[in-house]
């Protein structure tokens, strides 16, 4: 037996990881969501696996952990060929493919075809409409037509004109251009590069066990849900993101919305029924979509919505998103927290979202 292997398996650690049963629990149940994550090695095969291996199960004393497969093999231990720890798993493989053609959808002038995006991935149609919607939680097309809104925005944004923002965003025509606006702006063109001039919003304020709370909403549904201490600072922000837009406070119909909400932030587990309007970028379209399917009382890391959304070197970008995120608790990126398990960020105060974690713990 190799030297450095007979060392690894005659050495007893002298404290135990804190993190060490979890990674039992998980090669007991075979978790398909810890691979990546770690990997186990059995001292009487010398063999290194990952945690939904189908082969025997070890016996727990024969059993060592190592954070990548190089650690593995430094300790003495082979790949498992069961397994195959060394090599890109079915999911990776996947995400790889979904990346590339999101790539592809955001490179390309014109949106490609659901067949010329599977053809060059190498999947069938069938198959990959799927696997994009089990990644991204969206349909490619669905994809395509965020991605156009996000650069429509941002063209508009910088001053561009209408007839430059159509084209720059993929559109051939200006017909289509001003049918999609609606849903892909929530405004007409004109007004959201001006800032939401004619846009009417409203608004309403009211207090809950978290402080205070404005919910505004445009004809499409809820557009913000921000928290604080100061109810001018958050109407002030509302302000700041629709600059010409009328905001009008809410009435008799609009207060019962508000209402609505306040029951929600007390009890999340029971969902909200009020439509949403949701802007972003396809990227945040995609981190948001993934953040919502958390249930209440979980919790997720940075790098597992980044391997949810196709794209797992994307942390920083997926925290970006969430920063960006501009409905509180119903899009819940609350419940996204460090590999390590501490609290990061919070738009609206770390201490909320402790509060709020500790609430949905407890229901």
């Amino acid at each position: 037996m190799d030297t450095n292997r007979a060392t690894a398996g005659d050495e007893r650690q002298s404290a135990v990881q804190p993190d060490e049963e979890q990674r039992w629990q998980a090669v007991l149940t075979r978790d398909r969501s810890a691979d990546g994550s770690f990997y186990y090695a059995v001292v009487s095969t010398g063999v290194y696996c990952r945690p939904s291996c189908a082969s025997r199960r070890p016996r727990r004393e024969n059993v060592r952990f190592y954070d990548t497969c190089g650690e593995a093999e430094q300790a003495g231990f082979r790949a498992c060929k069961r397994c195959r720890p060394d090599q890109a798993t079915l999911t990776e493989r996947h995400a790889a493919a979904i990346t590339a053609a999101c790539r592809m959808i955001e490179t390309a002038d014109t949106p490609p075809g659901v067949d010329a995006l599977a053809g060059a991935v190498g999947m069938s149609r069938f198959h990959f409409q799927r696997v994009f919607k089990e990644l991204t939680g969206i349909t490619p097309r669905a994809y395509a037509a965020a991605h156009r809104g996000g650069r429509a925005r941002r063209a508009l944004a910088q001053g561009s004109s209408v007839t430059e923002a159509l084209y720059d965003a993929g559109f051939n025509s200006s017909g289509r251009f001003y049918e999609a606006a609606p849903a892909l702006l929530g405004m007409t063109p004109t007004a959201y590069r001006d800032g939401g001039t004619g846009l009417g919003i409203r608004f309403a304020l009211g207090e809950c066990w978290l402080g205070t709370v404005l919910v505004a909403a445009t004809d499409k549904g809820v557009c913000a849900i921000s928290l604080g201490d100061e109810p001018d600072v958050l109407l002030r922000e509302l302000q700041q993101r629709f600059p010409k837009a009328q905001l009008i406070g809410g009435d008799a119909d609009f207060e019962r919305s508000i209402a609505e909400v306040i029951g929600f932030l007390q009890a999340p587990e029971r969902g909200l029924e009020l439509p949403l309007d949701i802007r972003g970028t396809a990227f945040q379209q995609r981190v948001w979509q993934a953040l919502r399917e958390i249930p209440s009382g979980s919790t997720a890391n940075y790098a597992d919505i980044a391997r949810r959304i196709g794209q797992p070197a994307a942390t920083r970008a997926v925290a970006r998103a969430c920063a960006a995120n501009p409905l509180a608790v119903a899009i819940p990126c609350h419940r996204v927290i460090r590999t390590d398990g501490s609290l990061s960020g919070y738009r609206w105060g770390v201490e909320r979202k402790q509060a709020l974690l500790e609430r949905e713990a407890s229901e």
